[in-house]
């Protein structure tokens, strides 16, 4: 087995390490589309630029066609990026074929022109470096290798040109080379810093996208099991209604405590009642069950019940009735809702006949003396929901009251009907009479004329098809009855409670069971004329659900794996969605500034902590010093350079100490343990932008001041004026004379590259705002071409002068006045102030591009943990009010069991207690209250109060005091508790014993606030409402029974000698058995002896009050 989990985890591993690849891949597009953009603008410009100047072609013929050579290769590999004719495997390929001919264009620009210097393209290689990392699509060792390609190929050949292939030596070479080695080291640190970063930051994009996605299955599994819990328990137009009341008073509340406590108290005693006509209910009652209940073990009641109540409610499914509740052995459910059905009263009927037949077949096969008594009536219903607690579907009107009234005075094996349902059935059956007058005085009363329906099935045995098997009489005898009934009904395979909560999807198919068909056992005979219609399905309880895979690709999958490759799936639609997106407009982002339109969000991203910010400076401080040191390498004065350096290097070790101030006082503990501020500077720098941007802007002003710092503070003029003429002409000059002036001007273009370097050194600074890069690099920028085009204009001209007259051995062409001859003859990339301009243009916007990009990264990775944080919220939401749904169905700890990481829904849920206290309170003058007229609109405003009733007495339940009750369910006005059923089942110790007499007097306490609740509600209505309560304690079977509509409910003698304490009680007084009034009297009550009263099935018991006035004053056991 670990080898097993092992091996799905590496497979899992693997698959998430190709999404990735495959993320990374689709990241790197668009930075790769905007180099070709670039790339082609560049050349575009280059071509224009060199028509226009009116260069000369023939000489420079081999510029003009590699680079109109670039600019197709470009437009082609732009065509094929753009367009995805080729896969992303083939994007590397593509990125060698960028790569190598910006390598071609860098190559012919140095041999392409009349004279090859150390300096040359220096800039260009640099940009290829650069964009090698930060902008083609390679991983960060295949970058490293072609930067170091890249550069070392440039040293190496103008190594090998300047000094084997070249008679004169360039002055100043090795410090030229070496200051070349430093720009290109510069470049790949700098561009493997923003790989490295950049790279942490996409993969944890991906990591918040897959755990963002996650969270949407979630949700999604979460929403699922929402509806399937709701639609288990009550029908779709309910329970939407119901979740949608919670949902909209949770979005009022923001406050997660405060949800949780609006969830559970839900005290909005909203009616969720509504009046249907046209309708029949059918009450069923197994006769006999009650003395085969008490021969059996808790497994064998729970599985029986579940089993049989299963059956029943596939017979309804394809009766196309509605099963409302199970009172205890007691079945009963209605044909017509939610939506109207013209033939209700067959299929009531004809259901009421298959429980019987089922029944029959049970009894036949088994030899167990057990039956089925069926009522149907025809009439009107009032349906819906009460209370606020343990939500059961329930139906009340006068003819609820008379269908049950129907099965009580009906007989065994038979279907007992009014003449309402018999004129609605049309002859389908034929029926005689019923009598139903002698059996029950309500029908007596009512003088209701009742039918018993005739199963066609008996007058033909052709039709039965019975093939259930013959009942083993001699092996049957040999086994107590309760298990031949079980391994009998073990066979139909009733599905388990709530085990559609296990399939993501829905509810688990009815055909299906434990992964084989259900088996057909007990088959229903057919009855001529009675088609069942197919398409009703499962509309009448749960239209939303979707619809459920087939079995067997789940079947031997883990909930774990089935999740993870859904949400596999979900992440590839995703990348390929982003894929096909690269262009298009976030809903959450602005379009040019990329600011969010929500104000709240923005303010948020711009608050955002930066533990990367000391790195930012690290990096920045790591250029400051390569400028230095290409400073030194070519500068004419360089004491003043070591001053100036000294001052900026003093700012910039403050900015980092200010940044690692938290590293130092770790790095030196004994000297520094006394500096408690030190710690704080170094979180507020993470934590406050007011402290970063100023640190941001000293260090970029610090290394900008720097790199212009040759080329403003330090010029020896003495040599020079010797040969200016007018303007930058040069006057006549021999070789040693060219040679000083080009010793002393040499150090203009590495001026001009310590300015590129510091343009690189403003985008250092990642996830620093967007706008104050733009900001630094527009005025760096500017700075450059002020100096470049107005402060030292002549100079750069002058320099390009002397190169000219280098190359030839007639001076006149470069010094005959005309300021453009010296760039015709060496060339557009050659000459100083144009190649200065055009290499800072395509520096400023190449770190525009790659800042733009890192912004849109950045502010995505915000959006997506933005996301994750906010579908946390809702899947915690989600979650708590699935919890309490569930817990609205079963009690808490059982709820536990079904819904969860570790969800056992596999078995039936079945406990025994040695010691439950069980509570039946009802209001009997309430059914002398209801009455259905126009007044009350047909019997709802007496639902409303008796609502406001059954919500009070549910608050009661939020009390800390009763928090060991457990409401079980409502009978019409009757209101059903236990307590004790939280506990370990059957406990023996001592201490047990006390803490189960202590729950007794807290069930009294529990009554007693009940009766003082109803006498709040009466004097608020005007009413004069009674309650009468039952109460009795000692041994229960709890358990949950149902698949299609699961409830939580408890059997046993003590149940049912309870809720004849509270039929045979009177009103305003709790009547206990004589075991009850023992403990009671123990724990300090004062009860009245009522003495021997007559119980049905009990025979005579003797019985107490308790006297509810003096229990106010000694309940000394409940504190």
């Amino acid at each position: 087995m670990p080898a097993k989990g092992k091996y799905m985890l590496n497979e899992q591993e693997t698959k998430n390490e190709a999404l990735y690849r495959k993320f990374s891949c689709i990241s790197q597009y668009q930075p790769l589309v905007l180099l070709l953009g670039l790339s082609m603008l560049s050349c575009v410009i280059l071509l224009t630029l060199f028509f226009a100047l009116e260069l000369s072609a023939a000489e420079h013929c081999a510029f003009v066609s590699v680079v109109s050579g670039s600019l197709c290769v470009f437009l082609a590999v732009f065509v094929l990026v753009c367009t995805e004719m080729l896969s992303q495997r083939w994007r590397r390929l593509l990125g060698l074929i960028v790569w190598a001919t910006h390598l071609t264009m860098g190559y012919t620009f140095i041999f392409s022109g009349p004279i090859i210097l150390p300096w040359d393209q220096v800039p260009f290689f640099l940009f290829i470096i650069f964009t090698v990392y930060t902008m083609l699509p390679f991983q960060l060792w295949y970058a490293v290798v072609l930067s170091v390609i890249s550069s070392l190929s440039h040293i190496m050949v103008l190594t090998l040109r300047l000094t084997v292939y070249n008679t004169k030596i360039p002055p100043f070479l090795a410090n030229q080379l070496l200051s070349n080695a430093v720009v290109f080291l510069c470049g790949s640190v700098v561009g493997a810093f923003h790989k490295v970063l950049m790279e942490k930051t996409l993969r944890q994009t991906f990591q918040d996208t897959l755990r963002c996605l996650s969270m949407r299955v979630k949700l999604e599994i979460e929403k699922r099991q929402q509806e399937n819990l709701l639609q288990s328990v009550l029908p779709v137009y309910i329970s939407m209604k119901m979740k949608l009341a919670i949902m909209e008073r949770l979005q009022d509340c923001k406050d997660k405590e405060e949800q949780q406590r609006l969830v559970k108290d839900n005290n909005f005693h909203s009616l969720y009642v509504k009046r249907h006509e046209n309708v029949s209910i059918l009450y069923a009652d197994i006769v006999g069950f009650t003395r085969l209940a008490s021969d059996c073990s808790p497994k064998e009641l729970v599985l029986m019940l579940n089993e049989l109540f299963g059956k029943f409610d596939q017979i309804a499914k394809e009766n196309e009735c509605m099963r409302i509740k199970i009172l205890g052995d007691c079945y009963y459910c209605v044909s017509g809702l939610p939506v109207s059905l013209p033939k209700h009263a067959k299929n009531c009927v004809k259901m009421g006949l298959d429980m019987c037949e089922a029944i029959k077949q049970v009894r036949e096969a088994t030899g167990v003396d057990i039956n089925m008594r069926v009522g149907v009536h025809s009439g009107n219903v009032l349906c819906g929901v009460i209370g606020l607690r343990k939500w059961q579907f329930d139906v009340w009107s006068h003819d609820v009251t008379l269908a049950n009234h129907m099965e009580s005075g009906g007989l065994a094996g038979r279907v007992h009907i009014t003449e309402a349902t018999l004129k609605h059935l049309n002859k389908a059956y034929e029926v005689e009479e019923g009598d139903g007058h002698l059996r029950d005085p309500y029908l007596k009363e009512l003088n209701v004329h009742t039918y018993l329906v005739i199963d066609p099935r008996s007058k033909d045995p052709s039709l039965s098809g019975n093939s259930a098997p013959k009942p083993r009489v001699n092996d049957g005898l040999k086994m107590r009855a309760s298990v031949r009934m079980t391994r009998y009904l073990e066979s139909w395979g009733a599905v388990k409670p709530f085990a559609h909560l296990q399939n993501r999807e829905g509810f688990i198919t009815d055909t299906i069971v434990n992964g084989k068909p259900r088996s057909k056992d007990i088959p229903m005979r057919s009855v001529p004329g009675s088609k069942i219609n197919e398409s009703f399905d499962e509309s009448l309880e749960e239209p939303f659900t979707l619809p459920t895979p087939p079995f067997s690709s789940y079947k031997n999958k883990s909930q774990k794996s089935k999740f993870d490759e859904e949400l596999h799936n979900e992440m590839t639609t995703t990348i390929d969605e982003l894929s096909s997106k690269q262009w298009s407009k976030s809903e959450e982002r602005g379009s040019l500034a990329m600011w969010f339109p929500k104000k709240d969000l923005e303010k948020q991203y711009r608050a955002l902590d930066l533990p990367m910010f000391k790195h930012y400076v690290g990096c920045a401080t790591f250029i400051f010093l390569c400028i230095f040191f290409i400073q030194m390498f070519v500068s004419n004065d360089r004491q003043m350079l070591g001053t100036s350096f000294g001052v900026l290097v003093c700012v910039l070790l403050l900015t980092l100490a200010i940044c690692f101030a938290g590293h130092l006082q770790r790095l030196f503990p004994e000297k520094l343990s006394r500096c408690r501020l030190l710690p704080a500077v170094s979180e507020a720098v993470v934590k406050q932008p007011c402290v970063r941007l100023p640190l941001a802007t000293i260090t970029a002003a610090a290394i900008i001041i720097l790199a212009v710092f040759n080329l403003c503070f330090v010029h020896d003029a003495t040599p020079l004026t010797e040969y200016l003429g007018d303007g930058p002409n040069l006057r006549h000059t021999n070789d040693s004379d060219e040679q000083k002036l080009q010793e002393a001007l040499f150090y203009l273009p590495y001026s001009v590259y310590c300015c590129i370097l510091s343009l690189i050194a403003c985008g250092v600074f990642l996830r620093v705002s967007f706008e104050l890069k733009v900001l630094f690099l527009t005025l760096a920028s500017t700075a450059y071409y002020i100096i470049i085009f107005s402060t030292k204009k002549e100079l750069f001209m002058f320099y390009g002068n002397i190169l000219c007259s280098l190359t030839l051995n007639d001076q006149r062409n470069c010094s005959s006045g005309e300021d453009d001859s010296s760039l015709k003859w060496i060339g557009l990339v050659k000459h100083p102030q144009v190649m200065s301009c055009i290499y800072i243009t395509l520096f400023l916007v190449t770190m525009l591009i790659i800042s733009q990009q890192n912004e849109y990264c950045f502010r995505q990775d915000f959006l997506l943990k933005y996301k994750n944080r906010t579908e946390q919220d809702e899947i915690e939401t989600r979650e708590n009010l699935n919890r309490l749904l569930l817990e609205n169905v079963l009690p808490a700890h059982v709820a536990a069991l079904f819904v969860g990481e570790n969800k056992k829904n596999e078995d039936l849920y079945y406990k025994s207690y040695d010691c439950v206290c069980v509570m039946f309170a009802s209001v009997p003058d309430f059914k002398e209250f209801y009455t259905e007229c126009d007044i009350n609109k047909e019997g709802l405003e007496c639902l409303r109060l008796l609502n406001e009733i059954i919500a009070d007495f549910d608050e009661l339940l939020s009390k800390p005091k009763f928090s060991g009750v457990e409401k079980i369910k409502t009978i019409g006005s009757t209101y059903m508790a236990a307590a004790g059923l939280s506990g370990t089942p059957v406990q023996e110790s001592s201490q047990d014993r006390e803490r189960q007499q202590a729950q007794i007097g807290i069930m009294v306490e529990f009554a007693i606030a009940l009766i003082g609740k109803l006498d709040g509600i009466n004097r608020h209505s005007f009413n004069s409402f009674r309650l009468r309560v039952g109460i009795n304690h000692g041994p229960v079977i709890a358990g949950v029974i149902g698949a299609r509509k699961p409830q939580y409910d408890i059997w046993g003698n003590t149940v049912n000698v309870a809720s004849r304490m509270e039929t045979t009680g009177e009103l305003g007084k709790i009547q206990v058995t004589e075991e009850t009034f023992d403990v009671l009297h123990k724990l300090g009550y004062s009860c009245e002896c009522r003495g021997l009263i007559n119980v049905k099935g009990k025979g005579e018991l003797k019985t107490f009050f308790v006297c509810t006035d003096m229990s106010k004053q000694q309940g000394m056991g409940l504190s």
